[in-house]
């Protein structure tokens, strides 16, 4: 195939561009390194089928030639990012899905959106399922991502029903692993990072709230899995393995064999309390099953970590 995905240097984004590179297929990566960076991606340049296009999707996309899938990855997706680019979160959401839903469109490619399980806010339904409509504040701070992702999957939706345009829509929960930034914001690089220089850990609330991490290649694993699948809608794809964040700072401790020390902060505004995905859909549809355990995977992370923050 000959496949497009914007933010393809991002986190998620260029583990797609390895994965689809390595599977033979013709791969362009799109970004303009708002929260993307070219060191993701930079082990790819000169590989055979790999090419690289530095814009701006919510102006344009623009490639020559036929395409077979878009991939639609561009947003902040952490906290963070999407707290200091409010602007662009909803833009990316909004004209960046309209812009890379209009040249699937144009070039009679198959489309998968990358939405979050943000979308269902604080939920009220536990564990989330697909058919939950969530809890989200639309005017909170949280939400120029999670009504950018909604808007994103309306609009998807709706070309797929006006268009016959051929959308799969992905709704991915916590991943962590290789290649997420050290200064990203969410818990696992933060926990990592405290961890492995001797620095107390974080502890937002008092750490009962809880989250399910899924390791990056068994999130691949089901994208791939979705994109060859004939299914329209969301599906939820990740972990089910639920922690609360207290359970987590053991476990992150214990795996890289460091002394827990804990501080505390406030938590914040509209912070899930819980967040795990019924994945009954996905092991159905496309035989997903996660396979890395959270210990696996902390321990996979923390070498990229370790070479990153120059420690041993």
């Amino acid at each position: 195939m000959r496949v497009l995905i914007t933010g393809g240097a991002g986190f998620i984004g260029s583990h797609l561009c390895e994965r689809l590179l390595d599977m033979g297929n013709e791969v362009i990566c799109v970004d303009n390194f708002i929260t993307g960076s070219p060191d993701n991606i930079a082990h790819l340049f000169g590989k055979k089928g790999f090419l690289f296009l530095h814009m701006d999707v919510t102006n344009f996309i623009y490639v020559e030639g036929r395409l077979d899938f878009v991939l639609h990855f561009a947003s902040p997706a952490s906290p963070v990012d999407y707290l200091k680019y409010p602007i662009q979160t909803l833009k990316v959401g909004a004209l960046g899905t309209h812009k890379a839903l209009g040249l699937a469109k144009a070039k009679g490619a198959r489309f998968l959106l990358a939405s979050t399980s943000e979308v269902y806010g604080d939920p009220h339904v536990h564990p989330q399922p697909e058919t939950y409509y969530g809890n989200v504040n639309p005017i909170g701070p949280r939400g120029v991502y999670d009504e950018a992702k909604r808007f994103a999957e309306a609009m998807t939706m709706a070309y797929h029903r006006y268009h016959g345009l051929d959308t799969r829509i992905a709704r991915i929960f916590n991943t962590y692993g290789p290649r997420m930034r050290i200064n990203d914001g969410r818990v696992i690089p933060n926990f990592i990072t405290q961890a492995l220089l001797g620095k107390e850990l974080t502890i937002y609330g008092d750490g009962k709230q809880t989250r399910s991490f899924c390791y990056i290649d068994d999130l691949v694993d089901g994208i791939i899995a979705l994109m060859g699948a004939s299914y329209n809608e969301p599906v939820n794809l990740g972990n089910p393995a639920e922690f609360t964040m207290l359970e987590l700072a053991k476990v992150v401790c214990d795996t890289l064999g460091v002394e827990m020390k804990l501080k505390f902060e406030p938590l914040p505004q509209d912070d899930p309390k819980t967040r795990k995905p019924d994945i009954t859909l996905a092991r159905k549809l496309l035989n997903f099953e996660p396979k890395v355990s959270l210990q696996e995977g902390i321990l996979k992370t923390a070498e990229d970590f370790k070479k990153r923050l120059g420690v041993m």
